[in-house]
């Protein structure tokens, strides 16, 4: 059994499997599509044939209507199918609700794309699950030694200090709904608001035997008093409240950039970090790291001749 260097590679069309003629991913519409997950940097519109779990579809059809695919083939995890030879199958990601690695077996190889992933525990989706793999093709957006993502927990109570109304930005798809469960397990009395953009992706994890738990429409009137409301909004809507009275602006995410200021942060990521990636390393014990989306470099310094490290992008 011999690691094909070859198996997969990038192009204008985004991550390609020639093996099996297939995309993971793809940035452009194709002819086979097989995506992690349903972040719209992972998930276009357009292909021709999409092969995907249950939760990816809905949150497809859900943005993009009938564009979404010509072909859904709806796929669960451990169910394996097989594209022009080459076997695949999904394994929980833990990055979102739906979120998959993607197993690929060619010629006795194993080859592991990960998608993103992560490892903090998280109630509005499936846990990460392991599987040994000979290579895995691992995210790397915080590969960074410097980068260790605080505790979630102890980032969400910090809302507990925070007496007057919350503006909290936060992505709609994932965040949102992780955002939601925090809050009413960690910050109980706080009254939820949410977005309308956010209602029917929350609508679909609720079918999925996801809840969030409680959580109301926003109305303009109830912001106007000062009842610990936290009012959770997508990107665009919290940067049209930059000048926003009577609220404090937080917006939960791992980058740094994108916090409010040094003081008013909450740092809660659906990444892996440093050591989770490491951890990640472990688990799947591979001969093999080929990495993507990020920068790559700090792993090959830090396996050296241990792991043999291959950027891929």
């Amino acid at each position: 059994m011999t690691i094909k260097d070859d198996f997969l590679s990038i192009n204008t069309n985004g991550i390609y499997c020639k093996y099996g003629d297939f995309y993971l991913d793809p940035k452009q519409p194709v002819a086979k599509a097989v995506i992690s997950h349903a972040h719209a940097d992972h998930a276009i519109s357009g292909n021709t044939e999409v092969f995907c779990t249950d939760a990816t579809a809905a949150f497809m059809q859900l943005r993009y209507g009938k564009n979404a695919a010509n072909v859904f083939n709806i796929v669960g995890y451990h169910q394996s199918f097989t594209i022009k030879g080459v076997e695949v199958t999904f394994v929980s990601a833990g990055h979102m609700l739906g979120s998959a690695q993607v197993l690929m077996v060619y010629e006795g190889v194993r080859y592991l794309y990960t998608g993103d992933y992560k490892v903090q525990s998280d109630a509005t989706c499936e846990p990460i699950e392991w599987v040994k793999a000979d290579v895995l093709i691992t995210e790397s957006t915080f590969a960074d030694p410097e980068v260790l993502h605080p505790d979630p927990v102890e980032e969400i109570k910090k809302l507990n200090d925070i007496k007057i109304n919350v503006l909290l930005g936060a992505y709609g798809l994932g965040k949102s709904q992780r955002l939601i469960q925090m809050i009413n397990e960690y910050a109980p009395q706080k009254k939820i608001l949410v977005h309308h953009r956010i209602m029917p992706i929350n609508t679909i994890y609720e079918k999925l035997g996801y809840s969030p738990g409680k959580y109301q429409i926003y109305g303009r009137k109830l912001m106007k008093e000062q009842q610990e409301y936290v009012y959770i909004v997508p990107p665009f809507t919290f940067d049209s409240y930059i000048n926003a009275k009577g609220v404090k602006r937080l917006f939960a995410s791992g980058w740094k950039n994108l916090q409010v200021n040094l003081n008013d942060t909450l740092y809660i990521s659906d990444h892996v970090d440093w050591n989770d990636i490491l951890e990640a390393v472990k688990q799947v014990d591979p001969e093999q790291i080929w990495t993507l989306h990020g920068n790559g470099r700090h792993l090959k310094e830090h396996f050296g001749n241990d792991v043999f490290v291959k950027i891929l992008d």
